[in-house]
């Protein structure tokens, strides 16, 4: 088939952006795109993001709607029609083959645009609870791809849902064992635990983890902690010298580019955001998640439990998390390699490490119709 013409919008978080990236990777890794365009907010994390990249960045001025009935939402209103209006404008100038939108607002006025010019479209639902943007878009698009099987109840038209898993996962696969953990002063080839508690850091973990120092200093695995940036220098103040300087423990702010350390991770500690499930049953890694209690309609919840049914990880409430239970579940996971295996091998299962692939065979399809 000819190459495609491609317009992807996502935004807000980095939930709905990476996906997006790693769908527009796959497609240069296999030569079919003939041109790329993101249509994201000038103020949203997307504008950085892509930016960075090179790709063709355009926006557009949407906000979201407020969840109680009030004259705001008049004005959100007036604002959403206008956007379409842009949208459409964007749409007709770039002549798109296929219209996908992977979550955000900026993303309804995107993909409504196009539904409404007869362009193919598709939107991406990464969570196991369906965003209120997929949500009102679902009724428009021509397919709905889905990462967890959960979210196929939360849309009404059950024809348009396709299973694909989400693109970061076969991004991840792509990487393969490195020495990146000397980077840490770390071993290669030792057993590992990554403590993280997502990228601004979790104060809950982080205290947690800073408590468990005493016993884990004494283990034969090392323990890769990463606060956060934003509590970097307050968690190294609580942390005693000795941790610091031990060879079994390394503390860092962040790791950039953090894919790249997973394969050589034997168990992750953290949040069940979409983006880390995806990367981490890509791999097959064994997982503890402590679920963050303040997203949206608690979906990190419902995705650690999905991937936790089968006995792929365990799942701490944040409400229940103390050291002992923190250092209990690490040690039993860690120093037995049978319960390590297991777990590796029902991660897997519930990974989808072809999820690019998958997208773009649902693109093909419905050009090609």
């Amino acid at each position: 088939m000819d190459k495609l013409r491609v317009i992807v919008s996502g935004g807000g978080t980095g939930g709905h952006i990476y996906p997006a990236m790693a769908l527009i990777k796959r497609l240069k890794e296999r030569d079919m795109i003939d041109d790329v365009l993101y249509v994201g907010t000038e103020k949203g994390l997307e504008s950085k993001i892509v930016k960075q990249t090179g790709i063709r960045f355009e926006t557009i001025e949407i906000q979201g709607f407020k969840r109680k009935l009030t004259f705001e939402n008049v004005k959100v209103m007036q604002m959403f029609l206008s956007s379409v209006g842009r949208s459409k404008k964007i749409v007709k100038e770039f002549k798109p083959d296929i219209v996908i939108g992977t979550g955000g607002y900026v993303s309804s006025a995107v993909v409504y645009a196009a539904h409404r010019l007869h362009i193919p479209t598709i939107i991406h639902e990464q969570n196991s609870i369906a965003g209120v943007t997929n949500k009102f878009l679902g009724h428009f698009v021509d397919r709905i791809a889905i990462a967890f099987k959960e979210a196929q109840d939360q849309f009404s038209e059950k024809r348009k849902i396709v299973f694909t898993g989400n693109p970061r996962a076969q991004e991840a696969v792509g990487i393969k064992p490195n020495d990146r953990l000397k980077e840490f002063g770390l071993k290669p080839g030792v057993s590992t635990v990554m403590i993280f508690g997502g990228s601004r850091g979790a104060t809950p973990i982080n205290n947690a983890a800073i408590s468990a120092m005493d016993d884990f200093i004494k283990e034969n695995y090392q323990v890769l902690f990463v606060t956060g940036r934003v509590h970097y220098d307050d968690v190294v103040k609580k942390i005693d010298e000795k941790f610091l300087n031990s060879e079994n423990i390394s503390v860092l702010p962040y790791i950039d580019n953090m894919p790249e350390v997973l394969p050589d991770i034997n168990l992750i500690v953290g949040r069940s955001g979409a983006t880390s499930i995806a990367e981490i049953t890509a791999l097959g890694i064994p997982s503890i998640f402590i679920p963050s209690p303040y997203v949206t309609h608690d979906h990190q919840t419902k995705n650690a439990m999905s991937v936790a049914k089968n006995g792929a990880a365990k799942v701490i409430p944040e409400s229940e998390l103390t050291t002992d239970k923190l250092f209990d579940q690490v040690n039993q996971i860690m120093n037995d390699q049978d319960v390590q295996d297991k777990m590796s091998k029902a991660s897997k299962e519930n990974g989808v490490p072809d999820a690019s692939d998958r997208l773009i065979k649902v693109m093909t399809t419905l050009v090609n119709k």
